[in-house]
C-alpha cells in the first residue's frame, strides 16, 4: 500500500515522502477532522481569552482595534495571537497522530536553508521589479507611520509576521497537506483541499465587496504554489519564507488602509472595495506572485 502510494506521485514530489511517512501509520480521514476541531477550540477559546483579557484592562475601543489592526500595538498582538494556531496544531498532531511540530516541518536544517535561500532569492526578485515600470501604484502612496518609529518597530513587526504566516503554513501545507497525503494519493486531493479551505479564509465580501471573489481566487492559487513548494522541498521552509515574504510586502511596507494597517510604511490611498484601481493591482499581484513562486522553484533545484 504504501509503495504503491509513494510511485503514484509525480518524480518531482518524492521529497514530500519525507514528510507524509510518520503519518501513514494513522491515516485515518477522522483523525485530520477531529484534529481541524481541536484547533478551531483551542484558537477560539485562546482569542476570547485574549479579547477579555484586553477589555477588562476597561479599553473596549482598543480590544476591539484588534479585529483591524489598525494600531502598531493592536496589529502586533494580532499577528502574534496566531501562535494559537500554532498550539493547537501541536495539541492536535500530538494527541491524533503521535507527531510534534518538528515532523511537521521537516528535517530542521534543511528547512531552515532552504528558507533563507528562498527569502534572498525573492529580495532580489523584488529589487528587479522595482526598478521596472510602472513606477508607482497608480496614486501617491500615503504616510501611515514615521520612518523612525516604523524602524523602532520593524524587529517586533517581522516576529509577528513570522508567527502568523508559519502557523498558517504548519495548519495547511503541514497538518492538512500531509494528513491528505497519507491518505489519498493524488496530489489533486492533498494540494486542492487545504488550498480551497485557505482561499474560504480569505474571502471577505463585506470587506472587499466585488473584489472579494478576486482575492479569494489569489489566496487559493498562493496556496497551491506553497503546496508545490513544499511537496518538491521536503520542509515548510520554502512555503514559508514566500508566505513570509509577501506579507512583509503585504502589512510592513505598504498597506491597504481599512484592515491591518498599523505597522505600515506606506498606505494606499484607496480601500479593499475600490474596484478600479485595487482590481488592476491585483493582476499585477498575480504576475508577481507567479514571479515569486517560479523564483522558489528554481533555487529549490540548485
Amino acid at each position: 500500500m504504501q509503495v504503491a502510494m509513494r510511485s503514484s506521485l509525480p518524480s518531482a514530489y518524492s521529497a514530500h515522502e519525507q514528510l507524509v511517512q510518520s503519518v501513514r501509520a494513522k491515516p485515518e480521514l477522522w483523525r485530520l477532522l477531529v484534529g481541524l476541531v481541536i484547533i478551531a477550540v483551542v484558537v477560539t477559546s485562546m482569542n476570547l481569552a485574549l479579547f477579555a483579557s484586553v477589555a477588562g484592562l476597561g479599553s473596549y475601543d482598543w480590544a476591539e482595534s484588534l479585529l483591524s489592526g489598525s494600531s502598531p500595538a493592536a496589529m502586533i498582538v494580532l499577528l502574534s495571537s496566531f501562535s494559537f494556531v500554532t498550539l493547537g496544531v501541536a495539541l492536535a498532531a500530538r494527541q491524533l497522530q503521535h507527531r510534534s511540530l518538528h515532523s511537521i516541518f521537516g528535517p530542521f536544517g534543511l528547512g531552515l536553508s532552504q528558507f533563507w535561500r528562498v527569502f534572498r532569492a525573492l529580495m532580489l526578485l523584488t529589487v528587479v521589479v522595482a526598478i521596472l515600470p510602472p513606477y508607482d501604484m497608480g496614486q501617491p502612496l500615503e504616510q501611515n507611520l514615521n520612518f523612525s518609529r516604523w524602524l523602532l518597530l520593524l524587529p517586533f513587526s517581522l516576529a509577528a509576521v513570522l508567527i502568523q504566516t508559519s502557523a498558517e503554513e504548519f495548519l495547511f501545507r503541514g497538518y492538512m497537506q500531509q494528513s491528505l497525503a497519507a491518505r489519498f494519493r493524488s496530489p489533486v486531493i492533498w494540494m486542492a483541499v487545504p488550498s480551497l479551505m485557505f482561499a474560504a479564509g480569505h474571502y471577505a465580501p463585506s470587506a472587499a465587496g466585488e473584489n472579494a471573489l478576486l482575492i479569494s481566487v489569489w489566496s487559493c492559487i498562493f496556496g497551491l504554489f506553497a503546496a508545490d513548494l513544499t511537496a518538491r522541498a521536503g520542509t515548510l521552509g520554502p512555503a514559508i519564507a514566500l508566505h513570509f515574504f509577501n506579507n512583509i510586502v503585504a502589512l510592513l511596507f505598504i498597506s491597504l488602509p481599512d484592515s491591518l494597517s498599523g505597522l505600515a510604511l506606506f498606505v494606499l490611498p484607496y480601500d479593499m472595495s475600490d474596484t478600479g484601481m485595487l482590481r488592476q493591482w491585483l493582476y499585477v499581484d498575480f504576475a508577481v506572485m507567479i514571479a515569486s513562486w517560479l523564483t522558489a522553484r528554481l533555487v529549490l533545484r540548485r
